[in-house]
């Protein structure tokens, strides 16, 4: 009962004072890791490369000991204290970041898993038994003293174990399991994208844990609620009104882990913009797509962070992901033998399917769209206009006709490192030239489960160039990346506000899952000839050969 009472209470943490107000709270009530005098003069002086650093540094005595002190210190310099005596000040009363965590190996950890003997290629398989072996890195648990000081850690503490991303991110993040954003205390009062409901059907599938499933449901039921109640927004169109979700964080000041550059960006604003802004910031990184043109949509100056107006956005993904969760909470209660909620989660889903196609859906280019509240549909492209086919929420049944028309028309599949995270190069990490493992997943997956032969094909060769970008740049640099340059062959990716992170746990599992899928046909080999659409009708036909030859 202590994990579900955990993820309960952060869930509360989360969805307290949330309503709109003028004067915005802070991220936290910690005068040191989120707002204050003593986080203003450590991250504006610059002593780290990346402001992450300092938010996840360990006190090394209690807070109200280095807040008394850093007031004297302040005193002392006319509250501008010289950066050689913060350097002081900080080796004195913190700790090194990152010590707070201990190795762990997962209970269930085999050596060599069976799928592993899928892979026909040989170096591809040598490779997937590396990339295994990197979860046991990857594998954390945190020291005693976390529990028992809390006061003196950044870090949220965890009981159970968990997987960390890798580099800077050394902490549990929600794809990991828990409701805020990632196990900071800085992070409460953002989420991320809710695929919790999601995690349960996996746990489920695999283990037919029923018991467990009716023990935490609730805890399910209480995020999407959040959702509801939180981060909902009216549309109205044709004369009628439908409701949909979109991120938004009112909480004020810069986000600590990238304070110095927020408050910079908003230096360049008049003050009473900049509470406003910096609650946009926030809710670009609720979005995970931290940062990106698509949250510039309908700015003047739109490849500029300072046009950023996440919260103005009604994106296609979030609205998926809450579509398949509450089709799958339907299913949960049917299972459950509680009829009444069964079917009011099958309704909401019907209502948000409605939703969709009224608002994001667009016919004639065939495919979804994030809707910007003040300018309509954003056209450009993104593989979230596709996330409807991984979430399973879509009803036309011609629509692999229309999604494989699509990619063909925006010229997707030309690209032969992976698909682009967009088509825009505005200098952020969630634009062209980056290439993301999740958004390949999303449009993989979306494309092999619809029942049309072309578009499991297409699905495969976007597997294929995704696999081998990822093995070649291991090849030469023996490290998988957060994110990939799909522009002059694969290399790692670039742009954002830091560089680029080894590690890394969504590359990882989106390598081995493919590699699990479609381990018989992968090849580590030579690059093929772009894969324009007509190449693609000769491969799928080539495909199919073997079914028509006698046997």
């Amino acid at each position: 009962m202590h994990g579900k009472t955990c993820v309960l209470c952060l869930l509360l943490l989360l969805a307290m004072g949330l309503g709109s107000q003028e004067a915005l709270p802070p991220p936290c009530d910690s005068q040191i890791y989120c707002y204050g005098d003593l986080l203003h003069q450590v991250q504006m002086a610059k002593l780290f490369l990346d402001d992450k650093e300092f938010v996840d540094m360990p006190l090394s005595m209690a807070p109200d000991q280095v807040l008394l002190s850093f007031e004297e210190l302040s005193k002392a310099h006319n509250y501008s204290i010289p950066r050689q005596q913060l350097q002081k000040f900080l080796a004195k009363h913190f700790q090194a970041a990152r010590q707070e965590l201990e190795p762990w190996t997962p209970g269930d950890w085999k050596d060599s898993p069976q799928f592993l003997q899928k892979i026909s290629d040989t170096k591809l398989r040598a490779w997937a038994e590396q990339l295994h072996q990197l979860w046991k890195e990857l594998g954390k648990k945190m020291k005693p003293e976390v529990l028992s000081h809390p006061e003196l850690f950044s870090l949220i503490y965890s009981q159970h174990p968990f997987i960390v991303p890798g580099g800077r991110f050394a902490e549990f993040y929600y794809c990991h399991g828990h409701i805020p954003n990632g196990g900071r205390v800085y992070y409460l009062q953002r989420s991320q994208p809710p695929l919790l409901t999601l995690m349960m059907d996996r746990y489920v599938t695999h283990t037919n844990d029923i018991a467990f499933l009716r023990e935490n449901i609730g805890t399910l039921a209480l995020e999407l609620n959040f959702w509801t109640e939180k981060r909902s927004v009216n549309v109205s169109s044709g004369g009628k009104s439908y409701v949909l979700n979109r991120y938004y964080v009112p909480y004020g000041g810069p986000r600590p882990e990238s304070y110095s550059k927020d408050a910079e960006l908003a230096d360049t604003l008049p003050e009473g913009d900049r509470e406003a802004l910096w609650a946009e910031l926030k809710a670009g990184a609720e979005s995970g797509w931290d940062f990106s043109s698509r949250w510039f949509s309908g700015s003047p100056n739109t490849n500029s962070l300072r046009s950023t107006r996440t919260s103005k956005v009604v994106p296609v993904d979030l609205n998926a992901f809450l579509c398949q969760a509450e089709e799958l909470m339907s299913n949960f209660y049917s299972r459950l033998g509680n009829d009444s909620q069964a079917t009011e989660y099958r309704n909401l889903r019907a209502q948000r399917l409605t939703a969709l196609t009224a608002i994001l859906w667009d016919e004639e280019k065939g495919a979804w769209f994030d809707y910007d509240l003040e300018n309509g549909k954003n056209p450009e492209f993104y593989p979230t206009n596709l996330s409807p086919l991984w979430a399973g929420c879509f009803s036309d049944p011609a629509i692999a006709d229309k999604a494989l028309k699509y990619l063909e028309d925006s010229q997707i599949l030309t690209y032969k490192y992976g698909i682009p995270t967009s088509l825009q190069e505005s200098g952020q990490q969630w634009d062209f030239p980056n290439a993301w493992a999740p958004l390949q997943d999303l449009v993989i997956r979306g494309l092999a489960k619809l029942p049309s032969p072309r578009a499991q094909e297409v699905a495969f060769q976007l597997a294929q160039n995704w696999i081998r970008t990822n093995f070649d740049v291991y090849s030469k640099k023996s490290a998988m990346y957060e994110k990939y340059d799909i522009s002059n062959g694969g290399q790692p990716g670039g742009g954002g506000e830091y560089e680029v992170q080894e590690g890394f746990g969504w590359t990882n599992g989106v390598a081995l899952m493919l590699l699990d899928r479609y381990g018989d046909r992968l090849t580590s080999g030579a690059w093929p000839a772009l894969w324009e659409p007509h190449c693609l009708v000769v491969a799928l036909l080539l495909s199919l050969l073997p079914s028509f030859l006698p046997q």
